[in-house]
């Protein structure tokens, strides 16, 4: 339901008017009749929220919320959107944009109509957290004060690039030498930093022992001979309390040069860059390259529409369907729900276009819910009229990292209805970032429920053998790769017979991607394969498409 323009300028006016009177603090109102919200710039841009208007924003904002102290702010929340409760007044710790939890005082009344119904929750959050943008131990510019200057030069529309450096492996300098001289290495490297760059950028120490770069000066060529500079420099070795100290690095850049972009984006290219820097590059600076998309106008824009859908309560998302086979009977067994985001601007958009990036964003884990929460509503129709239907969820490491992800799916399949007997998730090639004991605990409490397990990729990247030793899967998925040449290559064959001879020594299920021939098809199914996926059958569909085809002929 979409808020009418005389709604939106009440709660206009009723923002305004609280605003004047809310000094030192965060103001929201919300339209309880149509949920909408507008919060305080500055909150939106300390906790990285979506926007000022949002759709849902209870929800968002629960996402930042610490897991300890969700559920009292949730019983709180419930309670006035239920009318039970007229007035909000609580301390929570809450997630800001530099991952550090900061306590919050929230305070808020309800506001009624003339005939009792609920019409606005109006309140204040006071940050007490919020104590200047300069970091002690180093003298620089602090991570808020980064996002405060990084706004303020897109607002300029001006070219320019930013970095962020980050030292890698730095525990073992804490645990062999002590923190105290970890702490004289962080502020050498940041004066090393400072001299290097000069007066043609600013440096900034972001969170743990990671610095950022913003230059309106270099060019992206120019802040990688830097970059090689200081790494040279560094690895080589330099004293720190005559001490010769050699260091790592990793780093990721982008030239930004098309606007509006928000800092937000920008960021979420920087982590995804420093990432690979350090996981498939051995520290050399990743540049995102957003060139790459130029017939679709820039993937920068791009990114920043798909944000904003997200707060403007998915608006453009949608799953996508496609049919795993029986590979016995070829009748239908289950389906695997694929995200995809279309609007009239981009078109339609894969997730392998985004997922990575906007993993690294604060609002994933909202739209991660979104998709758990929307394919099980969806695959309810499919059980009605197949009992047996298997929902496939694929999983992000962003997801499993959280520690209340578990008690998020408890929820999701309370508040839906959903059969766990009827669920597997699984498991991507970037789930490989989770450490194994958090992974372990997650997988084994899904098991616990009922929920199956896949392995998806087999065979590449993360899914190899060595996961086996330690997680049992209910399937394990081979990957399109390894059978799309099998009619002419003897050794994908080879290949195949041993995956599944693996599978079976684990006690698992086979399901192969990628049958696109009948030829492919007859050529697996000589061998002990539990499922088929392909387009032989159907690329994915939507969800209308699906029911036309497999569920209300």
């Amino acid at each position: 339901m979409t808020i009418s323009d005389d709604r939106k300028r009440k709660l206009d006016g009723l923002f305004k008017a609280f605003s004047i009177v809310a000094d030192g603090t965060y103001v929201f109102v919300c339209d309880m009749q149509y949920n909408f919200s507008r919060w305080s710039k500055s909150a939106v841009d300390y906790f990285d929220l979506p926007g000022e208007y949002m759709e849902h924003a209870g929800e968002i904002w629960g996402e930042h919320i610490h897991p300890d102290d969700k559920d009292s702010y949730d019983e709180s929340v419930d309670a006035l959107f239920c009318g039970k409760a007229t007035s909000h007044d609580m301390q929570y710790r809450t997630l800001s944009r530099d991952g550090h939890y900061v306590m919050c005082t929230c305070k808020g009344v309800v506001l009624f109509k003339v005939d009792g119904n609920l019409d606005y929750f109006c309140g204040s959050i006071r940050n007490h957290g919020l104590f200047g943008h300069v970091n002690e131990l180093t003298g620089l510019r602090n991570k808020y004060g980064f996002f405060e200057d990084l706004r303020s030069v897109i607002s300029k529309e001006q070219p320019f690039v930013v970095s962020t450096i980050s030292l890698t492996h730095f525990s073992d300098i804490n645990t062999v030498y002590g923190y105290e001289f970890g702490n004289l290495v962080v502020q050498k490297f940041a004066r090393k930093l400072v001299e290097y760059i000069g007066n043609r950028g600013l440096i900034y120490r972001l969170d743990g022992v990671k610095f950022g770069v913003v230059s309106e000066s270099l060019s992206i060529d120019e802040l990688k001979a830097y970059y090689e500079r200081i790494r040279s420099m560094i690895n080589d070795g330099f004293m720190v309390d005559n001490r010769d100290i050699r260091l790592q690095t990793s780093a990721g850049a982008i030239a930004v040069d098309r606007f509006p972009v928000s800092d937000k984006v920008v960021y979420s290219c920087l982590v995804y860059t420093v990432g690979n820097s350090k996981r498939y590059r051995q520290g050399d600076m990743e540049v995102f390259d957003n060139r790459l998309t130029k017939e679709n106008l820039d993937k920068l824009e791009r990114l920043e529409a798909i944000r904003n859908s997200v707060a403007h309560n998915y608006e453009g998302f949608c799953l996508y369907y496609q049919p795993v086979m029986d590979a016995a009977t070829e009748t239908l067994k289950g389906a695997e729900a694929l995200i995809r985001w279309q609007n009239d601007r981009f078109g339609l958009v894969y997730p392998n276009d985004f997922i990575p990036v906007i993993e690294s964003d604060a609002i994933f884990p909202v739209l991660g819910e979104w998709i758990l929460t929307q394919a099980m509503t969806d695959a309810k129709r499919f059980i009605e009229k197949f009992p047996d239907f298997v929902l496939n969820i694929n999983l992000s490491y962003v997801q499993l990292k959280r520690t209340d992800f578990v008690e998020t799916v408890k929820r999701i399949l309370m508040e839906t209805g959903f059969p766990t007997k009827n669920l597997c998730f699984e498991l991507t090639e970037r789930c490989r970032f989770v450490e194994k004991e958090i992974l372990y605990a997650a997988l084994m409490s899904f098991r616990q429920m009922g929920i199956k397990i896949a392995l998806d990729d087999f065979g590449t990247g993360f899914a190899s053998i060595d996961i086996l030793k330690y997680i049992t899967f209910d399937t394990i998925k081979i990957e399109r790769i390894f059978v799309k040449d099998i009619a002419a290559n003897e050794k994908e064959e080879r290949l195949l017979g041993i995956f599944t001879d693996v599978a079976a020594t684990f006690g698992s299920d086979v399901c192969v991607e990628g049958i696109e021939t009948e030829t492919i098809r007859d050529i697996v199914k000589k061998y002990h394969v539990n499922s088929l996926q392909g387009y032989l059958y159907s690329k994915p569909v939507s969800l209308e498409d699906f029911l036309a085809k497999y569920i209300d002929h």
